[in-house]
């Protein structure tokens, strides 16, 4: 197994990626989340990257306009579509050996991926889906229940609550924002992601991590018993704990193998 870099073109821009060749059929294709780049948090997605490639898969992991090492604007995850395509077709190039390529994305890469119905891809691996339309928007009622009932079985926190240091306003209207029922119907982004992940035919894996806010609220907005979720219980956002990035990696290979 070996590591190179090399540079793609992307709608006038010149993009940075990394490839952990292996000689496998199938590939892994990273998109990172946020303005991360392509080394992910903690340097984890090029751990994960060299793991993957050490079982037989190719890798590669890039850079989108205006992150990291890319030239180009930064529009967000809701303008990367361009920039996946050419990162698969880079890839291609790169390894023409690939029959398969799966996408791994974590929080808004994986919304990204689902806006995009999973163009050129064959699986997906979609960690921790990001599906919030307004950053100061009140986190859903199964969050809220889910955070005081953690919070009640600490004694610490009962002790700050006993002893005055806690907001008792804010505490009232978390518990109000807890009695919501849950909409019926997905919208906004949730209704966007799921009309775009609708039209991928492909397999799927959602990964969530239980201890990761967004991957909360994208359950307490999706579809509980769609048989394609899993959850890592003591995951954080990024998989960064052993056990975590174990699990992760064990979900990825296969869907690689499959």
């Amino acid at each position: 197994m070996s590591r190179r870099h090399f540079t793609f073109p992307c709608e006038g821009s010149t993009l940075a990626a990394t490839l952990d060749e292996a000689t496998g059929r199938t590939g892994l294709l990273i998109v990172t989340g946020g303005n991360e780049i392509r080394a992910g948090a903690w340097n984890g997605q090029a751990i994960m990257a060299a793991r993957v490639a050490a079982n037989g898969f190719p890798v590669l992991r890039f850079d989108r306009r205006g992150v990291g090492d890319s030239e180009g604007a930064n529009g967000g995850f809701r303008s990367s579509a361009p920039d996946i395509a050419a990162a698969l077709a880079a890839f291609r190039r790169e390894c023409p050996m690939i029959e398969r390529i799966v996408a791994l994305g974590n929080c808004d890469a994986a919304a990204a991926l689902m806006l995009t119905g999973g163009v050129g891809l064959d699986g997906l691996v979609l960690t921790n889906p990001w599906t919030i339309d307004d950053a100061a928007e009140e986190p859903p009622a199964d969050v809220v229940r889910d955070h005081y009932r953690k919070r009640l079985a600490d004694p610490a926190a009962i002790l700050r609550l006993l002893t005055g240091k806690v907001s008792l306003a804010k505490l009232a209207r978390s518990l109000l924002a807890a009695l919501r029922p849950a909409p019926d119907v997905p919208a906004g982004l949730t209704a966007e992601i799921a009309s775009g992940l609708s039209r991928f035919t492909g397999p799927v894996r959602i990964l969530v991590a239980g201890r990761d806010r967004t991957g909360l609220v994208f359950l307490s907005k999706w579809n509980k018993a769609d048989p394609r979720i899993r959850t890592c219980a003591d995951a954080t956002h990024s998989f960064v704990e052993p056990e975590a990035q174990g699990w992760l990696l064990t979900q990825t290979l296969e869907m690689l193998r499959g």
